[in-house]
Parts: C-alpha cells; structure tokens; sequence
C-alpha cells in the first residue's frame, strides 16, 4: 500500500480522517458512490471540502493511486468529483488509480482551488 507522504491524515480539529495508517488484513474496504443528501451534517460537509481540497492540492490534475486514502471519504466523493482513472477499474484495490474532476469540484467546492483551506 502506497503511502502519501505529506498528505493530511484528518481534518484540523476533528476526528474526521483522511488516510489509514496499515492496510486491512482482510483485503481493501472497496469504494463505493454514496449519495450525499442535502441534510448533512455541517461538520460532514467540512470534512468533504477538506479532504476535495487535500485532493486537489496534492494530485492536482494528475491520475493517483489509492494507497492510504481512507475508502470512506473517498466514497462520499466517488463517482462525482473523484473517478476512476483507469478501466476496468478494482474498487477493492490500494493500487487503483482515479483522478479528480475540476469541472465538477468547481462546482461542488468553489474553494477547493484555494491556497489555503477555506470553507
């Protein structure tokens, strides 16, 4: 499993997390779309934006590999800002590759592109 080196493990003040420390003895959390719903939490939303934003700072517009990205998170973004960039893609794999769509974090997360992490 690929460790991003210099990524974010958790959103600043919360117990939202961003990666994982050591692979899971039985296989990949596989990653799945969930629907975010517009009744979530505020807390939920922030934990979103800042990881889009982790994203987006550290891979840009570059294809990048799974490794310790935490599944769920990942999830929440799956399939709308965060796809696969690679076919077939193995949603169970630590060495998938996906890729971040601008359009749509742009429209989703107008302050993803910033330097500094604004809500």
């Amino acid at each position: 499993m690929l460790k991003h080196k210099g990524f974010p493990s958790r959103l600043p003040g919360s117990d939202f997390q961003f990666t994982i420390r050591r692979d899971n003895k039985s296989g990949p959390t596989p990653i799945k779309a969930r629907e975010r719903f517009a009744d979530r939490r505020p807390a939920d939303r922030r934990a979103d934006a800042g990881f889009i934003w982790a994203l987006v700072q550290h891979f840009g517009e570059e294809p990048f590999e799974r490794g310790n990205l935490d599944a769920g998170r990942l999830s929440w973004l799956f399939g709308r800002e965060v796809i696969a960039a690679e076919d077939p893609f193995d949603p169970a794999s630590y060495d998938a590759l996906m890729r971040i769509d601008y359009r749509r974090v742009q429209a989703s997360f107008p302050n993803a592109f910033a330097e500094e992490f604004i809500e």
